[in-house]
């Protein structure tokens, strides 16, 4: 009967202890679909937000908020510090799968990866991070470029040797032209004030002188007609 008894509530004890973990199972699960919360193992810098993440183990949670479902925290694996708060879109998929997914932003070479978007297991909609222009712009300007194996440094042009170029001769200056000198007014002539006497002409002597007498008064007359006209002139 004792025995019977011990028995039975030994099984009473196990039958409430499972149950006792059954609940608390379920209240974890129901938590976790609440929150969303996620162990995220990474291997390499991501950009989550506006906060670069190092490799290491972090979770990752919806805020505990009524009103608004899309307030991503990023906390460490202990859950005592909260390394981002994000504030989120929605963000649908068509297939959901069985375990975490993260979609990506491109960035430029040498930036980590940008978490685009973030979906739990099992749900259609996710979480969508806006693109963070600056945080990506400060790490692109910061970023080494990378430079090739086979790159040598370029050898400097050697410098271009002056040529030597004449100098234009100076042109002479065109030669001013001198005035040409004025005529020298010409001398107007003057009229002769005596016209030549004919040579006289001999008569012969067998002649009368009469005729010489005339001939000399025609020259008088001559004459001072000529000097007349002469003076009248002048």
């Amino acid at each position: 009967m004792q025995h019977t008894m011990r028995s039975f509530i030994v099984l009473a004890l196990s039958a409430a202890g499972l149950s006792l973990i059954a609940s608390a199972v379920v209240q974890r699960a129901k938590a976790d679909a609440w929150d969303k919360m996620t162990y995220v193992t990474i291997h390499e810098k991501i950009i989550a937000g506006n906060q670069v993440l190092e490799p290491g183990t972090y979770v990752w949670r919806l805020m505990d908020s009524q009103s608004d479902r899309h307030v991503v925290q990023i906390l460490n694996q202990e859950q005592n510090h909260i390394y981002e708060t994000i504030l989120a879109i929605p963000n649908y998929r068509l297939q959901p799968t069985g375990d975490s997914r993260f979609a990506f932003w491109e960035t430029p070479p040498g930036v980590p990866k940008a978490v685009r978007a973030w979906f739990y297991p099992g749900d259609n909609f996710g979480q969508e991070f806006k693109y963070p222009k600056k945080l990506i712009a400060q790490l692109a300007s910061a970023a080494p470029v990378p430079i090739p194996t086979a790159y040598k440094e370029p050898e400097p042009a050697p410098e271009p040797t002056p040529v030597a170029t004449a100098e234009p001769q100076p042109q002479p200056a065109p030669a001013t032209p001198e005035p040409a000198p004025e005529p020298a007014p010409q001398p107007t002539p003057q009229a002769s004030d005596q016209n030549p006497a004919p040579a006289p002409q001999s008569l012969p002597k067998t002649a009368s002188n009469t005729p010489l007498i005339g001939l000399l008064g025609l020259m008088s007359l001559g004459i001072a007609g000529a000097i007349s006209f002469a003076a009248k002139r002048s």
